[in-house]
């Protein structure tokens, strides 16, 4: 049962404090609608309040980075799965977030060794990031999605489920 919500800012964000008698021990937080719900026991002191405000904020931003990383984490990010997965045979001559990609979740010119990914992707678990990021990748070794192309992706383990994923992704925002 909730006791009570306060509103306030907390470095700029909007943060909601709900108390709960329910609540002995936990605390949660999410985002919704523009601002942070922190969940927290009801019988927590105004300290107690203060802490774990700020530690859910920092663990929030902290799991954002991972969902949304930057161009230089995303390069990063693509030259350690390649040395992982890839024998480092697929590093691009440029890594870089797109908003020009309405239907695919990634493109690649071996070509030139470019490697775009859709920013709709962002967000999504790191997982699902990862695969896109190493089938882009793979194009720079395999053009094509022939048989060497697929035999490359079955090393990451996630493969399946991160097209059942984007599979499912697909068909919600086709509804």
């Amino acid at each position: 049962m909730t006791t009570g919500d306060s509103q306030r800012r907390v470095d700029g964000q909007r943060v909601v404090v709900r108390r709960s008698s329910r609540r002995r021990k936990t605390v949660s937080a999410y985002r919704e609608a523009g601002r942070t719900v922190v969940a927290i026991p009801s019988g927590f002191t105004r300290a107690e309040e203060d802490t774990w405000v700020r530690r859910m904020l920092a663990r929030l931003a902290a799991s954002d980075r991972r969902r949304s990383p930057d161009g230089e984490e995303l390069t990063r990010r693509a030259e350690t799965l390649a040395r992982q997965y890839l024998d480092e045979r697929a590093i691009p001559a440029s890594i870089r977030w797109t908003a020009d990609q309405n239907t695919r979740w990634g493109s690649c010119t071996p070509a030139k060794g470019t490697v775009r990914i859709s920013d709709r992707v962002q967000g999504m678990p790191g997982w699902v990031i990862d695969y896109v990021l190493l089938h882009e990748l793979a194009h720079l070794i395999e053009p094509g999605h022939g048989e060497d192309f697929w035999t490359l992706l079955e090393r990451y383990p996630h493969t399946e489920r991160a097209r059942g994923f984007l599979l499912g992704v697909s068909h919600a925002w086709d509804s």
